[in-house]
Order: C-alpha cells, then sequence, then structure tokens
C-alpha cells in the first residue's frame, strides 16, 4: 500500500514538472502562434502575401473586342459640338479638302453616350480603320472611299437618324454638323459582323511610367504647335501636375460639348506625310497622301519628345513605329493622338 502511494506522489510530480515546462516554453515563445509573424519582422518574405499586379488603364490587354473608328467632324461650326472623344483610345487626325481636317476616333469596350458630330469617309482613313481591325462608322462618303468599301473589304456602320444614330435638331447649325451616335447605337448596327479582334493593338503600352529623359535624342516638350494649313493649327500645353497634354485648336481650348472640360492626352505620335489634290474630274479638292512606306517623326509624353521612325508597308498593314536605336516603340498607359501632318507643314517642340 505504501509502496502504491509512493508510485502516485511520483507521478503528481512528473506532472507537476511537464506542466512547469510547458508554461515556461510558452512564455519563451517556442510554442507561439506569433512565431511566424516574429521571423517575418527578420525580412522574411510572408508566404501568402500576394503582391497585386498592375494593368492597364487605357484598354483592357485581355480583351479582344473589335474597336469602331468614328470618323469625326472638325470644320469650325461643327467643333464646339465635338462629343465623346474623350473616350476615345486612339484618335487620328488628317488633312482633307480645303484645309480642314477631319479625325478618327476609336472606341475600345466603351458605353459613351453621345459620339460626334458625324462626318463622311474619305479612303485613307480606310488604311487605319484596317490596321486596327476596326468597324468602320461614318455618314456618307467619297467616290475613292465607295470604290474601296469593295475592294478593302470593310466593315461599316452606315450612321442614320434612328437606329444608329441621331439628329440633334437643338443646335444651331446646318443639318450635316448634328449627326451624332453612341456605343449603344453602334452595337445596333453590328448585325452579323465578326465582333472578334484578330490582330494585336496597333500600340505597345507600358503599366510603368517610361523615363523619357533618358531616351537617346530626347528632347523639352512643354509646348507643341502642329499647323495643318492657314485654317487649322493644334497645340498641346503640358500639365506637369496631371501628366497629360491640354489640346487647342487655333487658339482656343478644344473641349467636349457635353462635359465642358478641355480634352487631355497622354501621348502624341506625330510624323509628316505628303499630300496633294485628288484629280478626280469633279474638281472638289479631294486629297490623297502618301502614307505607304517610311519616314522620321516624334512621340511626345510626359514632357519630352523622342525622335522616331515609321513604317507602314501596305494600306492594310499596322504601322510600326521604333526608336532611333530600333526598338519597337513602348507607349504610356494612355489615350494617343496620332497627328498625320503635312509634308513641310509647321511643327514646333519646346
Amino acid at each position: 500500500m505504501k509502496l502504491k502511494k509512493k508510485f502516485i506522489f511520483i507521478g503528481i510530480g512528473i506532472v507537476f514538472i511537464l506542466a512547469i515546462i510547458a508554461v515556461v516554453l510558452w512564455v519563451s515563445g517556442v510554442f507561439s502562434s506569433d512565431k511566424e509573424e516574429t521571423n517575418n519582422n527578420n525580412n522574411e518574405t510572408v508566404p501568402n502575401e500576394v503582391k497585386e499586379e498592375k494593368k492597364l488603364q487605357i484598354v483592357d490587354e485581355n480583351s479582344t473586342s473589335r474597336p469602331y473608328a468614328v470618323m469625326i467632324n472638325n470644320i469650325n461650326v461643327a467643333r464646339p459640338l465635338q462629343s465623346g472623344l474623350q473616350d476615345a483610345y486612339i484618335i487620328y487626325e488628317i488633312i482633307v479638302e480645303g484645309g480642314i481636317t477631319r479625325y478618327m476616333a476609336l472606341f475600345l469596350d466603351q458605353d459613351t453616350e453621345r459620339i460626334g458630330s458625324i462626318r463622311s469617309a474619305r479612303h485613307y482613313f480606310l488604311d487605319y480603320a484596317l490596321e486596327n481591325d476596326a468597324i468602320f462608322a461614318h455618314n456618307g462618303q467619297s467616290p475613292q472611299a465607295q470604290s474601296d468599301f469593295r475592294t478593302l473589304g470593310i466593315d461599316r456602320i452606315e450612321v442614320n437618324n434612328s437606329t444608329t444614330g441621331w439628329r440633334d435638331k437643338s443646335l444651331n447649325v446646318s443639318t450635316e454638323h448634328r449627326l451624332f451616335t453612341s456605343i449603344e447605337k453602334l452595337n445596333n448596327g453590328l448585325g452579323n459582323k465578326r465582333t472578334e479582334r484578330e490582330n494585336d493593338l496597333l500600340l505597345n503600352y507600358s503599366v510603368d511610367e517610361l523615363d523619357l529623359n533618358s531616351y537617346d535624342g530626347a528632347i523639352d516638350a512643354k509646348n507643341i504647335t502642329i499647323k495643318y494649313s492657314s485654317s487649322t493649327t493644334n497645340r498641346y500645353e503640358y500639365d506637369s501636375e496631371e501628366k497629360v497634354y491640354k489640346r487647342f485648336v487655333n487658339d482656343k481650348e478644344h473641349t467636349d460639348y457635353v462635359t465642358k472640360k478641355q480634352y487631355t492626352f497622354k501621348n502624341i505620335i506625330t510624323y509628316q506625310v505628303d499630300n496633294y489634290t485628288l484629280n478626280d474630274g469633279e474638281n472638289k479638292g479631294r486629297q490623297d497622301i502618301e502614307n505607304i512606306g517610311s519616314g522620321t517623326g516624334y512621340y511626345i509624353s510626359d514632357g519630352y519628345a523622342v525622335p522616331i521612325t515609321w513604317e507602314k508597308e501596305s494600306r492594310t498593314s499596322q504601322t510600326k513605329y521604333y526608336l532611333e536605336s530600333g526598338e519597337e516603340l513602348v507607349v504610356n498607359d494612355g489615350n494617343t493622338f496620332i497627328q498625320i501632318q503635312p509634308e513641310g507643314q509647321t511643327l514646333t517642340i519646346e
């Protein structure tokens, strides 16, 4: 009996000693659930931490949608009525007859409610719709464009007064300047057209801000003047706080009719091509341009201009842009205005 009691006391003593050891170890952190956190304070990586991936803001790189390429009226009386251009990820400007210009604005995966005003097609704009695999939207066309619709196989939407657009009768301008559309209205004109893009996006974008000042040949570009004719001169002023260029046309702020805000652009690509008057027997001064081939120009962003070269092998091929080093151009994440300027006109970068 005494032996049994002796074993009981020994057992109690062992349990007591183990309990004390466990408490000491717990206090010292051997069994602490904070061990991993303590180690992390010693510069160890948290296993479950996932760094958020940066994504482009101007376009969804994973989207396979075809953009709309919309012909925009740019005659002086219609310019104050221009709407929706801030939503375009690329805009082209090219000379047409009479020294005026027209825009072709590209919209990708947008829901813009008012775009315009809409004007007629000129054949060389089709080259740039094709290089973006875009669905072309317009109202009317030149004889040359009419012929090219068939030969080039252009997917297009004729913007009208009902299903694919509307006339804004409240505007005090001629009826040809009152036609507008929206993405919803353009969708009405899709029918059985292909809606998935078959080529890559035209431009290569960087999610991180580029250090253009370090590029070969970089120059300051806080103020840019791009003249098209005696009746059309564009100017850009760099906003260093917002890191965008504010746009002016003929020394007036280029503003949106709906928002009343001045249009701004992250990127500008500018280069010159020769243009000449067509001898088409109609004496309307319609133009053609020498845009197939190669040349030089500038990429402008973040207050700097960098010399580039461009190449376009055919009407259907994409224009390729290169740095002087031969590397393909990468642009900042943001909207881009492509200024295809007449040869010999004034370009000032300062």
